[in-house]
């Protein structure tokens, strides 16, 4: 563990105008907080914070991200306060001691929701200000270092999980490439323990057979370039355990077969000389085609610089090589943390523009599972390169079509955007596009996105946005079935209707606003009492009470006392002939006679039975096919008002331009009711189709 005046000096090598006092005041403060903690290791836990903050020393970050990382348990793990950090080391420490602290599990959640929410309110504070999600890294990378001092089995797979899927991609696409390795490596072990010990057993075995050849594929290429009269600095290595590995899955192949398992690294003056070596390495060797990326012409989106090929040796070895300057290969391993270093003056927006994605998915996902999905996509995945008809270059996951290119330009281009082309050629929508590819997008009036979009965009953030405008839409629909609904109830009130009672309505329902008034009529979330009651206090104080379904129909055929349920299979009515099925815990089960589930019955005791005098307040199935067209929807519920068929349930089950199908739940009388609003509704100009389901 760093004492404390090799951590102040550390600092002060790099920024002589460091407060060497306020340095050393967080580090007592951190020592004195954590007190007696002790972590899995049964190291102090102080040497944590101290530990990560050595980390970003390495990285010559600011004092106020050296002290956060210092402080960034404090507020989680002891008594200390936001307040009190403040209160010691000034706003900006205490505002990114608040982004980098770790949240308080929450036990009752599922993981997914957890690891959402906690990932939600990373991902906000890191937009706010960077350095929290450098600090986070660092944080991240000690923990994964003394990951195997946890006893449990299951939290370690659950941590190296977590950095597998979040973290590792997050130091990825910021450029901290050694963090990502070290990362992954260690996340590796834990995941995979068998794949990793065989893996690293055989590069041990090359290295000490001397197999490899490394020294020697290196004093060759050095030779080359020698002659070539081009100075440079030449590294070579196996390739990393995971990248093996994962190679192994894709091309479901064996250690054995895997060919290019080793990599060097030349690094050169200047850019020139970059594409000089190249030159030589390809007039010497042959490359292999398809391999060849030029990475210093068009960077990574994490501004990562470098040239990379792969050289056939001999025989038939192939062997990676990866080209930059000086200060490519420090920009290239600690990526944002090494532009924030040496510039702090010119922040590096550009090159997390990335971020504001994750923000728009953030804002537009429904629920964890979704914002988990669109996050991995956005963070973890490679790349390919589109131009706009204008130059302009946008850097998009394998796989992109049109629509992902366009929501990636801008969100409102993406929903209004009605055709492509793609160098010059119309073509589908669903069309998957490739580097270089020139794409125009064509764009529409009144246009919004589709459902049928989401088979297939890739990207986080158009699947974010698409689910978004679709949704909107669908409470859109429901409330202007709502407001029809609720004009038919407020004319069997005994006042008029204005806006005072309108408002005053909500706050009895404890409501936000008139369109969640209307959005729950429509969706059956309120009944036609309830909102009458709310709209004039004791108006319905004189109408018979609804009775309960149980209780307003009545079945012959039961015995005495015996419960039934009507079947939610076939939604059976009065009129319709019916049967019984008796099943344990429920009683007797009530399906129309020509229902396909009673196929199921077979071994259950049947039951002959027929309704009741007394039955009314059944429920109705309707599968109703709409035209998309304005008033549509409103004219079918005008249809079901003027039957005096109440709407209990009402979903939007298919959008396929230019129908819109809906299934209805109806509380009608009898089966002669519920045939006349089929009727009425094959009858008008809206409907399409409609049946009973």
């Amino acid at each position: 563990m760093l004492r404390q005046y090799e951590l102040v000096e550390r600092v002060k090598g790099y920024d002589p105008d460091a407060d060497e006092a306020l340095l050393n005041r967080a580090y007592v403060y951190t020592v004195q907080k954590h007190g007696t903690q002790k972590r899995a290791s049964g190291d102090p836990y102080f040497s944590h914070p101290v530990e990560v903050a050595g980390l970003i020393t390495d990285l010559k970050l600011d004092q106020d991200t050296v002290i956060t990382a210092l402080l960034h348990d404090t507020v989680e793990d002891t008594l200390a306060t936001i307040d009190d950090v403040e209160a010691n080391f000034g706003p900006d420490v205490a505002r990114l001691v608040d982004g980098v602290t770790k949240l308080s599990k929450i036990e009752q959640l599922t993981d997914d929701e957890r690891a959402a929410e906690n990932l939600r309110k990373f991902l906000l504070a890191m937009s706010e200000d960077i350095r929290v999600l450098l600090v986070k890294l660092a944080d991240r990378l000690h923990n994964m270092r003394t990951l195997h001092f946890i006893r449990s089995p299951e939290k370690r797979k659950r941590i190296a999980r977590e950095t597998m899927d979040i973290y590792a991609p997050l130091a990825e696409r910021v450029g901290m490439y050694e963090y990502m390795r070290e990362m992954q490596l260690l996340a590796f072990e834990q995941l995979e323990p068998e794949a990793y010990a065989t893996i690293t057993g055989r590069l041990e075995q090359i290295r000490s057979s001397g197999e490899g050849q490394v020294d020697a594929i290196a004093l060759k290429i050095k030779q080359a370039l020698a002659e070539a009269g081009i100075r440079v600095e030449l590294s070579g290595r196996e390739k990393h355990p995971y990248s093996i590995w994962r190679k192994m899955a894709e091309r479901h192949v064996s250690f054995e077969q895997i060919s290019d398992i080793m990599a060097f690294r030349i690094i050169t003056e200047n850019v020139e000389d970059c594409y000089r070596v190249l030159g030589v390495l390809h007039q010497v060797w042959q490359f292999v085609p398809g391999r060849f990326k030029d990475y210093i012409s068009t960077p990574k989106t994490n501004g990562y610089r470098s040239l990379h090929t792969t050289l056939i040796y001999e025989n038939s070895m192939r062997v990676e090589v990866q080209i930059r300057t000086r200060e490519m290969h420090r920009r290239n391993e600690f990526g944002l943390a090494a532009h924030w270093a040496y510039k702090q003056d010119d922040r590096p927006d550009g090159q997390v523009g990335w971020l504001r994605d994750l923000i728009e998915i953030v804002d537009a996902s429904h629920d964890p599972e979704e914002l988990l999905e669109h996050t991995r996509l956005a963070i973890y995945s490679d790349r390919i390169f589109a131009f706009t008809p204008k130059g302009a270059l946008f850097q998009l996951p394998k796989g992109s079509t049109p629509v992902d290119f366009a929501f990636a330009v801008h969100t409102d281009l993406g929903a209004q955007t009605v055709g492509a082309k793609i160098n010059g050629r119309h073509m589908p929508l669903r069309t998957e596009l490739h580097n270089g590819d020139v794409v125009e997008i064509i764009k529409g009036k009144n246009t919004e996105p589709q459902l049928s979009w989401l088979s297939f965009v890739v990207t986080g953030k158009a699947r974010a946005s698409i689910r978004r405008a679709v949704r909107a839409k669908e409470r859109e629909e429901v409330a202007s079935i709502g407001r029809k609904m609720f004009d038919d109830i407020a004319g069997r009130v005994p006042a008029k209707i204005g806006r005072k009672a309108i408002k005053a309505a909500v706050e009895r329902l404890e409501l936000d606003d008139e369109d969640d008034l209307m959005l729950a009529i429509g969706s059956a979330k309120l009944s036609d009492r309830e909102v009458m009651e709310a709209l004039v206090p004791g108006c319905t104080a004189d109408l018979p009470e609804l009775p309960a379904q149980e209780r307003a129909i009545s079945i012959k055929g039961l015995t005495p006392g015996m419960g039934f349920v009507l079947a939610d299979c076939c939604h059976p009515v009065p009129g319709d002939r019916i049967v019984g099925l008796k099943k344990p815990g429920v009683g007797v089960e009530v399906h129309a006679i020509n229902c396909l589930e009673l196929a199921n019955g077979i071994d259950n005791d049947w039951v002959d039975l027929s309704w009741g005098e007394r039955s009314q307040g059944a429920v109705g199935r309707l599968r109703v096919v709409l035209y998309h067209r304005t008033g549509t929807l409103a004219e079918m519920a005008t249809i079901f008002a003027q039957n005096r068929a109440n709407v209990i349930n009402l979903e939007l089950t298919q959008r396929d331009d230019p129908f819109h199908t809906y299934d209805v739940d109806l509380e009608v009388s009898d089966l002669a009711h519920l045939t006349r609003i089929v009727s009425a509704l094959r009858a008008s100009e809206a409907v399409a189709q409609a049946e009973r389901i």
